[in-house]
């Protein structure tokens, strides 16, 4: 098996047109269905079980809706001209704070699913001047459009659904 690059090690190349950005959409729209289809069969002793390091399959997905919050203020500072995003929680204490893990998880998929559509309906009507907007990554260092924080994001989505995955597999073997 193949080891995961932890997320904080990913390196970044922004160099993909502007074009590409129907298609991020596209992957951002599929997270929510994606998450349910993986935990909607998994009982709730798989979905909150920790593992040795890290959060729970439940405690993933609440992170996916902390982050978001992250997502949307990114957009108001490229509305508002900013030269650098704001920086992330990289410690997640709003994930941790939230207890995802006594909360239903229906509830705590719901929530996503409203949020992610929040950031969608941002999105969804940008043009192409809008969508190549820039501003500086703080963590990364480098330029990002709008399109590559789409990007950044479906990426980031992606990661989380690998380790909620991989989890899931784990967890039911046992």
């Amino acid at each position: 098996m193949v080891t995961r690059t932890k997320w904080i090690d990913r390196k970044f190349n922004f160099d993909f047109p502007v074009g590409l950005f129907p298609c991020i959409l596209g992957r951002l729209q599929g997270t929510a269905a994606r998450l349910e289809e993986i935990i909607r069969s998994l009982p709730p002793d798989i979905l909150t079980r920790q593992p040795e390091h890290g959060w729970s399959i439940q405690e993933n997905v609440g992170h996916l809706i902390k982050v978001e919050e992250l997502h949307t203020g990114r957009l108001d500072d490229y509305d508002a001209g900013a030269e650098v995003l704001r920086p992330a929680d990289m410690k997640n204490t709003r994930t941790s704070d939230a207890d995802y893990n006594s909360q239903d998880i229906n509830s705590v998929l719901a929530q996503f699913r409203a949020v992610r559509q929040d950031l969608l309906s941002r999105l969804e009507n940008m043009d192409e001047a809008e969508a190549s907007r820039v501003a500086q990554h703080p963590r990364l260092d480098i330029p990002m459009r709008v399109v590559d924080m789409a990007y950044f994001v479906a990426e980031h989505d992606d990661f989380h659904v690998a380790v909620i995955t991989e989890l899931a597999g784990t967890f039911e073997a046992e």
